[in-house]
């Protein structure tokens, strides 16, 4: 167990499952935040609970509690992750492997960040892609009852101006078909989109770890839909507000060899079949719908440890 300080959105902020114009923020061509509004932070200190402590019944997986720890050594440790094209003609590969291993679906990498606060404050960029973004350090999940499924049906189409997957598919091509969309979100179907997070440093993550709230301790109503705005298409997440039902776990000083799996969105979870409506969707055997996340400040760590240095992988998953 530890004492973490974690950023959520404030209670005086409305609760949304979907857009309504007042909270979110534009990004630039980099994908770096521009503008922002209506973001109250509220910020509190609470128990995070130590996930390597976990046996048996109570370890924690990405179907049904939205996080797993995997233990997984890369298969090339050769990789520069500050090339674009290493990453993504790569890297992806190795991410989608992973994925499809654990989930039994088809794994497809489609977009990544390198994030560093050091690399954030300097200004540092991938060469041939965007700039290091800095840690995530407000509760949030990465998509909503709109954005998951919108993001399906933009992969069938040719990549936008953020799209990292616009140097590896033909021109005006997209990186699934119409007929896949089609059968995902047909009665019956499944996708998910899962993220592959992993530590590229060659030391232990201390600061700014990763705090992972179990999916079965989120309400709907402590959701609030945030709008991110790029330069061709609107975006969506949902922001946290605090409850004191929610419970979060970390997994103290990740190594390279280690990777957390973070399930984005599925459309097999209760949320996303009864479209907000849970209770009207109950099952002891569903999925989850989706985890929150956030870096977060342990407050037993030392200041001036070492910079924490990280890649996610996003995989849109196809389960037939």
């Amino acid at each position: 167990m530890s004492l973490g300080r974690i950023n959520f959105l404030s209670h005086a902020v409305e609760s949304s499952l979907f857009r309504n114009g007042k909270v979110g923020l534009k990004r630039d061509r980099d994908g770096s935040d521009a503008a922002v509004m209506g973001v109250d932070k509220s910020v509190h200190d609470i128990e995070v609970i130590d996930g390597r402590a976990l046996n048996g019944r109570e370890r924690k997986t990405c179907e049904f509690n939205g996080f797993e720890l995997v233990t997984t050594p890369m298969a090339d440790t050769s990789l520069d992750f500050f090339d674009h094209q290493t990453v993504v003609t790569r890297y992806y590969e190795e991410c989608e492997r992973l994925v499809s291993q654990f989930t039994g679906g088809r794994a497809l990498a489609f977009d990544h960040n390198v994030r560093s606060a050091r690399g954030k404050s300097s200004q540092q960029r991938i060469a041939g892609g965007q700039a290091v973004q800095g840690p995530a350090k407000i509760v949030h999940g990465d998509y909503t009852l709109h954005s998951g499924p919108a993001r399906l049906r933009d992969l069938a189409r040719p990549p936008g101006a953020n799209d990292t997957l616009r140097s590896l598919l033909p021109s005006g091509m997209g990186m699934i078909d119409d007929s896949m969309v089609t059968e995902a979100l047909s009665e019956g179907g499944r996708f998910a989109i899962i993220n592959v997070w992993r530590n590229i440093s060659d030391l232990p993550v201390q600061v700014n770890p990763m705090a992972l709230c179990d999916a079965q301790s989120v309400d709907p109503d402590d959701l609030v839909t945030f709008e991110i705005h790029y330069q061709d298409r609107v975006g969506e997440n949902y922001f946290a507000k605090h409850n004191p039902a929610q419970r979060f776990y970390f997994f103290p000083e990740m190594t390279r060899a280690e990777a957390l799996l973070l399930k984005q969105w599925d459309s097999a979870g209760p949320l996303a079949r009864s479209k907000g409506q849970v209770a009207d969707a109950s099952d002891a055997n569903a999925p989850c719908t989706f985890s929150f996340h956030s870096a977060f400040d342990e407050l037993s760590v030392a200041p001036d440890a070492p910079d924490r240095l990280s890649i996610e992988v996003r995989c849109l998953v196809l389960y037939r």
